[in-house]
This record gives structure tokens, sequence and C-alpha cells, in this order.
């Protein structure tokens, strides 16, 4: 990261990238999605836990998205989370993850800003991240039926670039692997971490993300045909790509 910097709020404090940001101070207004509906310059998407807006800033095409809780939990905490410091709220945690995978050339989105808010002993939290023009996520390509044997393989090779440097991905599923021309795109590293490279998580992520594959119906065909023409392509790309 360039130039993050820390900018405190009445209630919490904000760290965002000045370069790509282009100012020198952040307006929390950017974080309200009232603002940009009101706008009306950016388009509500569904998807993970609470959705996100793609908003177009003065900085460039992003994606806003606040934290919410998910499972059982979410509906005593909803959007609070436990305060434990500042760089551990998630928004700080997976901005500064983010910052550290593009410096390792991983293809992640370029985090811009994020925001805590803080009330007693608990937070909320906000992400600004650069939107990944031109892609689709795994699942709409698997709706749409346009997931084949090539693109498998393009997602096994790049989970194994992720797995060789230690990127751990908390939440792998089809819908946070995004797809374009260039790259196979990572996204939502929410409770992400480095960690070493070890068999025992890597195979665990791979797992999850193969009950996410067979959850939006990748096995439309039958199992056999799932695991000849998407899971043994993705597999074999990720076994070449030498993930350990």
């Amino acid at each position: 990261m360039s130039d993050a910097q820390i900018q405190t709020t009445p209630d919490g404090a904000i760290l965002f990238d000045a370069g790509a940001a282009a100012q020198a101070a952040f307006d929390p207004g950017f974080f309200e999605p009232a603002r940009w509906l009101a706008q009306n310059s950016a388009g509500a998407i569904r998807g993970g836990r609470g959705g996100a807006l793609f908003i177009d800033a003065p900085f460039g095409r992003c994606v806003l998205r606040h934290y919410r809780r998910g499972g059982m939990v979410a509906g005593l905490m909803g959007d609070r989370y436990l305060w434990t410091g500042a760089e551990r709220t998630r928004g700080f945690a997976e901005f500064r993850l983010l910052a550290a995978l593009r410096q390792r050339d991983l293809p992640v989105p370029a985090p811009v800003a994020a925001r805590y808010r803080r009330q007693g002993a608990h937070y909320r939290a906000d992400l600004i991240t650069r939107r990944i023009d031109g892609a689709q996520t795994l699942a709409e390509l698997l709706v749409e039926r346009r997931a084949d044997e090539q693109a498998s393989a393009r997602v096994g090779s790049a989970i194994a670039r992720f797995h060789a440097q230690g990127a751990y991905h908390a939440d792998l599923n089809a819908h946070n692997v995004l797809v374009n021309t260039d790259a196979v795109w990572l996204i939502d590293f929410d409770r992400g971490e480095l960690r070493a490279p070890a068999r025992d998580w890597q195979l665990a992520n791979l797992a999850r993300l193969k009950r996410s594959l067979l959850k939006v119906g990748a096995a439309r065909e039958g199992d056999a045909a799932f695991e000849r023409t998407l899971w043994n392509p993705l597999m074999t790309a990720y076994e070449r790509g030498g993930a350990t």
C-alpha cells in the first residue's frame, strides 16, 4: 500500500489509501449507501452477508460493503462486532490483508478505504474496494452453463497461487471467485489471513469450494459429469500449480 493513512472520526476511524482516493482526507459520506442511491449513480446487488453496492465514486468504480454477521448469531448481533482494537476490526483487517496480497502479485481487489464506528463494547464496519470490471462469479458461470474444463482449470491454477503464498480464504465459495479475460480473482477476504502453507487447511479450503459448487447446481448433469468436466480439471490444475 503506497499511502495508507488513518483518519479519526467522532465515533471511530477510517483507514484509506490517499493515493488511490486522490485526496488528503476521506469523506465519511462515501460509506453511506443512501448517498449513492440518492444520486442514482450506484446499482444495488445481492450477495454475501448483507450484499454490496457498486458505486461510481470520484476516485473510480468501486464496491461498498457493510459487514454483517451470518449464521445463527446474525439474529442477535446483526451488524455489530465485539471491540478488540482498531487493527482487529473487520474492515481494517481485510484492508491490510488485501494490500499484503497485492504486494505478492495476487489477483484481489485493491482496497480503497475501511471504516469502523464504535459504540461501547461493539463496533460496525465498512469496506470500499476497487471494482473488477468485466468479471462474473463462478456461480454465475455455472448457472449460465458457461463453466467448462478450461474455466475450471483456470480456477484451480489461481487457487494454487494463493495457497502457495499462504493466503487463507475463510469462505472460499463459488460466489467469491470472479473470472474475467485477464485473471481469476478472489474476493471477500473477511476473516482471511496469511498462514504457513499446509496441506490440511488447503484441502479444507478446496472442500468448502466443492460443497459450494454442488450447492449452486454444478452437478445438475450428474456426479460423474461434474467430476469429469469441472472438479477433476480444477484439481489437476491445482496440483500442477504446486500449492505446497
